[in-house]
């Protein structure tokens, strides 16, 4: 890797064992091209929705998760299953409910009468994208099915280990926390979120697309697939090798220490949160159609990034400060590189 960044002249490597030899410049357009794409097709069934749908791309780019929050009727179940199209990969879905218990996540094993063996019968979880729908309406025990496919993108059951694929992705939906019948998500299992994601209202134009859209009965509309999984596991390559200087990875380290220092919040962000931060970067670098991370491709994902792994201090609360403007603070006090 290079140490300084560079996206106009090819660098020159040595070799092992011989002379120098030219490497091709980072092709990380290609991530921005099928960005794009994605936008287009998804911009047909999902009307303003683009900011959700690049941050949805990002949490794929980056093999992370993703945590959508907002009230009901806003179109999270539908990009998520239209995401799945597009990508040709295996969808599926769980609602979560009071009464949901962890096997019927992730699966059991039985006793086949017919054979006397006993085998496991895997869960909705094992599939490539898993919407886990309302899970904040389960409670932790079940959420806690979740912790480790998210972090070892594998499920124990009975002592034996049950890989999930290097494709698997939780894109979890829930209803703001203060309406009735909901539990809030343990810490641990929101710190596995690369981002939490608020999906808002539509503009009134947008709004007013949206009713036309379906007015016209094009309701049925098909999406086009954009990528397929070799595809994303070239995106992924991409993202990874795009290059991160001395200077950002000091500036990052600063921002996330200095969340456990603010008087502002009663819990701060873990290291965990500064490396998946530094990996979202990369892939905004990669969409802005660079091969180097810039201080501004870690301000444009700190929020969506942190929001949802600080606690605000109670008096912070009371005095109506949100998440967002507290990191927002936090930002401004932290000398940005040049």
């Amino acid at each position: 890797m290079n140490d300084e960044p560079s996206s106009t002249a090819n660098p020159v490597r040595d070799a092992p064992g011989g002379p120098a030899a030219p490497s091709p410049v980072l092709d990380v357009g290609h991530v921005a091209e099928r960005h794009e794409a994605l936008q287009r097709e998804l911009g047909q069934v999902l009307i303003g929705q683009s900011e959700t749908v690049r941050l949805a791309f990002l949490t794929l780019a980056c093999s992370g998760h993703a945590l959508l929050e907002g009230a009901p009727g806003l179109g999270k179940t539908l990009l998520v299953r239209t995401l799945a199209a597009t990508l040709g990969t295996r969808f599926g879905r769980v609602q979560f409910t009071p009464d949901l218990m962890p096997s019927d996540v992730i699966g059991t094993t039985i006793l086949d009468r017919s054979t006397q063996d006993v085998r496991f019968r895997a869960g909705p979880l094992f599939t490539d994208l898993l919407l886990a729908d309302e899970i904040n309406r389960a409670p932790a025990k079940t959420q806690a099915a979740l912790l480790e496919a998210m972090q070892e993108r594998s499920a124990t059951v009975d002592g034996t280990s049950h890989p999930l694929g290097r494709y698997f992705t939780v894109f979890a939906t829930q209803n703001p926390i203060e309406q009735e019948g909901t539990y809030p998500l343990p810490e641990a299992e929101l710190d596995r979120f690369l981002f939490k994601i608020i999906v808002g209202y539509p503009s009134e134009q947008e709004e007013r697309s949206l009713l036309a859209l379906h007015h016209a009965r094009r309701e049925g509309t098909t999406v086009a697939r954009v990528l397929d999984p070799e595809g994303l596991d070239r995106i992924r390559e991409l993202v990874a090798q795009v290059i991160v200087g001395d200077e950002i990875l000091a500036y990052t380290t600063a921002l996330v220490r200095a969340t456990r220092d603010d008087i502002h919040f009663s819990l701060g962000a873990s290291p965990r949160a500064g490396l998946m931060l530094l990996q979202a970067a990369k892939g905004q670098a990669a969409l802005s159609r660079r091969d180097f991370v810039l201080p501004e491709d870690i301000q444009e994902l700190f929020r969506p990034a942190l929001r949802h792994r600080i606690l605000l201090d109670p008096a912070s609360e009371v005095e109506g400060l949100t998440p967002d403007e507290a990191l927002e603070r936090v930002m401004r006090g932290v000398a940005v590189p040049r």
